[in-house]
């Protein structure tokens, strides 16, 4: 496995110390000043990029809370997945409310004032959208909801997905004509937010695909959420992996980081899709992609919002290791921007 990208031990506790420090808790009365703030976050951070932890990743540590998952790893900021039925973690969840829907305004209002007490930075959501359902209409309003709902509290963008239901048996030319009248009316009737199709699964992964759909949509808003281990998962070589991320990186609204530690043979090899995905996904610091130069790809595009852990291989491991190889992650991302 190549460790090129690993911090030492002394440097990871380091970073996690200075990383703690940006953890503040809010009074109540403080709590409506900082939800204004957060409505313009990329405007808060002053131009600079910073880390984020998608919430479904970071419970898996086991967490009681989203509040509590971040304190421990020394973050504020989290992307939130949004279920079909619009609900999202409660950030500081009760009996009664262990969720929050983005479709009931007072479940909304509730969760910006959870956001801005435990002064967390919403960056985004992510949504399983399905623009092959056979009641389009009503999907494209339910995006529209989330995007708006994202735009409310603050969030730079919303992670979109090009899959749809059936559309392996459409032409690829039907399924971009289809994929870019919706997103053309969600940019119509929202302000602000933008857009990222995450390349993610086979099609997904092809680049050509998703700058076919940025280019017939024709609207800065769209781009993509950079994963920058799918296409590794999906069996580029390392080499042109870089070549890849390099030429999508002035497109990128949003990123997922994971890592992969496939043996050196196979590094410059094409590969099947998901080969051996299980045995050989690793924690971030540890794996064959150097996140520091996709980092670099990235600055020097102008993008400045969150690198999102999403560090894909915490089920091989015990509680405390996943809370342990979170803590590294958030501190080896934190040296990397």
């Amino acid at each position: 496995m190549n460790r090129k990208s690993s911090l030492t031990r002394r440097e990871l506790i380091i970073a996690s110390a200075v990383s703690g420090l940006s953890l503040v808790t809010l009074t109540d009365a403080t709590a409506r000043n900082a939800t204004r703030e957060m409505r313009h976050p990329d405007k808060s951070a002053r131009g600079k990029m910073y880390v984020s932890v998608r919430d479904e990743i970071m419970m898996v540590g086991g967490y009681p809370s989203i509040a509590e998952g971040l304190k421990d790893i020394g973050l504020s900021a989290i992307e939130m997945a949004v279920s079909r039925d619009s609900s999202v973690r409660a950030i500081t969840p009760s009996s009664d409310k262990p969720r929050l829907f983005l479709n009931i305004d007072e479940d909304v209002d509730l969760l910006a004032q959870q956001l801005a007490s435990t002064h967390t930075r919403l960056t985004s959501f992510l949504i399983p959208n399905n623009f092959g359902t056979k009641d389009l209409d009503a999907e494209v309003a339910w995006v529209i909801r989330v995007v708006q709902m994202a735009d409310k509290l603050g969030a730079g963008a919303v992670r979109i997905d090009s899959a749809m239901e059936g559309g392996r048996q459409l032409p690829v030319k039907t399924r971009q004509e289809i994929f870019s009248r919706c997103v053309k009316t969600i940019i119509a009737e929202t302000n602000g937010v933008e857009l990222g199709i995450e390349n993610h699964g086979v099609e997904g992964n092809d680049p050509e695909f998703l700058l076919g759909l940025i280019h017939m949509v024709g609207s800065k808003r769209l781009g993509v959420t950079m994963d920058m281990g799918n296409f590794y998962w999906a069996g580029y070589p390392i080499e042109e992996l870089y070549a890849i991320l390099q030429r999508l990186a002035p497109y990128t609204k949003h990123t997922h980081v994971k890592n992969i530690g496939y043996p050196a043979e196979m590094r410059n090899q094409r590969r099947q899709a998901g080969y051996e995905y299980g045995k050989y996904s690793c924690p971030i610091p540890e794996g064959d992609i150097d996140i520091k130069r996709v980092v670099g790809f990235l600055r020097t595009s102008g993008y400045r919002r969150d690198i999102c852990i999403e560090d894909e291989s915490l089920g091989k491991f015990d509680e405390p290791t996943r809370r342990r190889h979170l803590r590294e992650a958030a501190a080896f991302l934190n040296l990397a921007i």
